[in-house]
């Protein structure tokens, strides 16, 4: 099975000595952030996130389907990982590693069983017709911080990503293309965020965002999922060395401001991609014409 190059035994301690110090591999304080780009496709769903090195790009489309049985008027949504051989060797299509499986679950749990998305908002028909929203996540490039790279993608193209608008006359629905009607954005109830924090030295050093050299020397990790209302989603922690509980809570506190920043960052290219797609005020007379 194809195996990621494993770090040797003096970068290793390199690495450990550095973080005794207070020094990290890339001058970054331990709560910093890599630098963060976010770029929209041509079409509505489509985000580019580059955290660092690492790349991850989000897709989101929609189709009409029955809803399920027992969820009569509620829509679909599913999230859905590819790990590309391109963004590391330890990858290989077809067979999930640990850490796909590890990814999948947690993005599963901090956007759609946290109820971001208002799936009743995508019912068309109660218990016939329902639009079903798949995100697509593909690794490109892989240099550590990618559950929390995904998190920001999946959440930024949902945000961008625009449904056809419907409309329904007893059980006939009609779906409209985008020069017959101006498409409708999702209705999200609210944008959680996940943030990594690494443990070393038993416990006693905390990093966020480490790259993929840090990564291979952590002895643990925690997962924080929040909103920018300080709302709690998820904490995930998958083995390793024991935390204390008062450094987990100071990790919430530290996860929040980032949380907000993300967010506004977010917000901003949001608005700044539309002002680039409202060219002569094509929007505005969609508009006009729905109203009409």
């Amino acid at each position: 099975m194809p195996r990621a190059a494993e770090i040797s035994v003096n970068e290793r301690e390199f690495i450990l000595q550095g973080l005794k110090e207070n020094i990290r591999l890339d001058g970054r304080p331990f709560d910093a952030f890599r630098s963060l780009e976010l770029n929209f496709g041509d079409e509505h769903g489509v985000a580019d996130v580059q955290l660092g090195k690492t790349r991850v790009i989000a897709r989101v489309s929609a189709e009409v389907t029955a809803p399920f049985v027992d969820r009569k008027f509620d829509g679909i949504f599913n999230i859905s990982t590819e790990f590309s051989p391109m963004a590391s060797p330890a990858f290989e299509i077809g067979r999930p590693t640990e850490a796909e499986n590890i990814l999948s679950r947690i993005l599963e749990k901090a956007i759609r069983r946290s109820g971001a998305l208002d799936t009743e908002s995508l019912c068309i028909i109660a218990g016939l017709k329902c639009f079903s929203l798949r995100a697509d996540l593909h690794i490109l490039d892989h240099d550590g911080g990618l559950i929390d790279a995904s998190c920001i993608a999946v959440i930024a193209a949902l945000q961008h990503f625009r449904r056809p608008d419907v409309a329904v006359e007893g059980e006939n629905a009609t779906i409209f293309s985008i020069r017959e009607r101006e498409p409708i954005p999702l209705s999200i109830l609210h944008h959680p965020i996940c943030v990594t924090f690494s443990y070393y030295n038993a416990g006693e050093i905390m990093l966020m965002d480490a790259n993929l050299a840090e990564e291979q020397v952590r002895e643990g990790e925690a997962v924080i999922t929040m909103n920018r209302h300080g709302e709690v989603c998820q904490i995930a922690k998958y083995g390793g060395v024991s935390v204390d509980p008062m450094a987990l809570l100071n990790c919430t506190s530290v996860a929040l401001e980032k949380v907000k920043d993300i967010t506004k960052f977010i917000q901003r290219r949001l608005e700044e991609d539309a002002k680039k797609r409202d060219v002569g005020g094509l929007i505005a007379e969609l508009s006009a014409e729905n109203a009409r």
